[in-house]
């Protein structure tokens, strides 16, 4: 059982799956540096890919390696969160096109939707087409993306792919390879080599094209007794596999620090401050290079008032609402400007609210010249909003109960935990929702220990505005 590591997780996911028993391979050469260790070249059962974002990961392979590192990083914290996607990748569908755009098409699959690029089919795609397709990529659910599609069918690794209808590699090194480790690939499909196979032992490459090979005689050993896409779209014909998408919160990233720290120089907050921003990330770098111990005392340590002046966010800009949701979908509740920063975390913004409809919860008409005045803390578990209408006077507060909040430069990011705490305009205390938690722990998308702190801050909160 072994797995691929990348981004900037890396060096934390390494120890930690190290640790647990699972074999890095294929690993960068920083991280062969910071571990003062080589790791084998070989094919990875799953890999481990920081998403775009840099909130999580994306884990994704056999089955088996998918759930055991997927239970480690859930281990991490009480917000570390994991939502198995629909679509995952390696899949084989019978697809059918419902809508094309400018560079793709809209594909559904039946599991969910897909996207396929024009440039990754060999034909002219039109609305009603019906086709077979492959899930090459996939879209964590937080974010607006879908699935990649291709057209290709094909069994793709870090060291060789192989694809189905396909010719051998026409390098000079790729007859050459066959040769070496004595084995062809499957009847019916070509071998091409990736960049990775250059640094492995022959034995590695041997290894990677019998289990392609044995993945590829599955597909058409699943494809041979499936109906023709015409017929059967939409639908999965190939199950490919597991990808899983985990979202690390606040105290899991501080978890991460301390896992990294025995690795090597980690300043408090270095994940945290990574997620935040591209630049953010160069700087957290540039620090560690220059100090041995810089504020490496945990969470504490967070230099949220240094973070918030360098990059954001400050007095005067806008600030987006990441309202994520436990099924992992990720809300955005317009952007709101910010009127001041403190240096403890405290972050007030302010929303010029439309009318029209009422106030969720508090029963009250949205009007024009109304405004949301919401007030975030780094690291708190709740964050009241309080509603006023265009003469100051209060028409309630809404208090939503979440994972830890993180504020970075454009975006103050958790995870509601559906449970709230209301004050009505008369005094009255309210709380709401906990069936909606209970259903959400029922299904599986809020652990238990996660919920249980949702429910004892929503006492603790109820208790303070009565």
């Amino acid at each position: 059982m072994n797995v691929r590591v990348r981004g900037i997780y890396a060096t934390a996911l390494t120890r930690l799956l190290s640790d647990a028993g699972v074999d890095v391979v294929q690993a960068s050469g920083p991280i062969e540096a910071r571990f003062d260790a080589e790791f084998p070249v070989e094919r990875a059962g799953a890999s481990v890919e920081t998403t775009d974002d840099q909130q999580g990961v994306g884990v994704s392979g056999d089955r088996e390696t998918v759930e055991r590192v997927v239970a480690e990083l859930r281990d991490l914290g009480r917000d570390a969160l994991a939502w198995a996607d629909p679509l995952p990748v390696r899949a084989v569908y019978a697809g059918e096109v419902t809508e094309t755009l400018g560079s793709g098409a809209v594909v559904d699959c039946g599991d969910g939707e897909g996207f396929l690029p024009y440039s990754n089919s060999d034909e002219r795609v039109e609305t009603g087409d019906r086709l077979r397709v492959q899930v090459i990529e996939g879209a964590a659910p937080w974010t607006d993306g879908r699935p990649v599609l291709d057209g290709a069918v094909a069994v793709r690794g870090e060291l060789l792919t192989l694809v189905r209808g396909g010719s051998n590699s026409s390098t000079a090194s790729g007859p050459a390879m066959l040769d070496v480790v004595a084995a062809d690939p499957h009847e019916g499909w070509g071998v091409s080599w990736e960049g990775a196979s250059d640094d492995a032992s022959f034995d590695a490459i041997a290894d990677a094209l019998a289990a392609a090979n044995e993945r590829a005689a599955a597909i058409d050993d699943a494809l041979a007794g499936a109906d023709d896409p015409a017929d059967a779209a939409p639908t999965r014909q190939f199950d490919g596999g597991a990808t899983t998408w985990v979202w690390f919160g606040r105290e899991s990233r501080f978890e991460l620090d301390a896992v990294r720290r025995d690795v090597t120089t980690t300043m408090a907050g270095h994940h945290r401050v990574k997620a935040g921003s591209r630049s953010a990330s160069a700087a957290v770098d540039y620090v560690e290079a220059l100090c041995d111990d810089p504020g490496s005392d945990g969470e504490t340590g967070f230099p949220f008032a240094v973070t918030a002046r360098q990059f954001g966010p400050r007095a005067g800009d806008t600030l987006r609402l990441g309202h994520g949701k436990p099924d992992g979908r990720l809300i955005t509740l317009g952007r709101a400007d910010v009127q001041s920063v403190d240096a403890d975390g405290t972050v007030t913004v302010e929303r010029s609210m439309s009318a029209g409809g009422e106030y969720d919860g508090l029963d009250v008409p949205k009007e024009a010249g109304d405004v949301a005045e919401t007030t975030l803390k780094e690291g708190r578990w709740w964050y009241p909003t309080v509603y006023r209408d265009g003469d100051g006077t209060k028409k309630g507060t809404y208090v939503n109960i979440c994972t830890p909040v993180e504020i970075f430069p454009d975006t103050a990011r958790y995870v509601d935990l559906h449970v709230d705490v209301l004050k009505h305009a008369d005094g009255t205390v309210e709380r709401v929702d906990d069936d909606e938690l209970d259903a959400a722990v029922e299904a599986g998308h809020v652990p238990e220990e996660l919920a249980e702190r949702a429910r004892s801050v929503a006492t603790a909160v109820a208790s303070a505005l009565s």
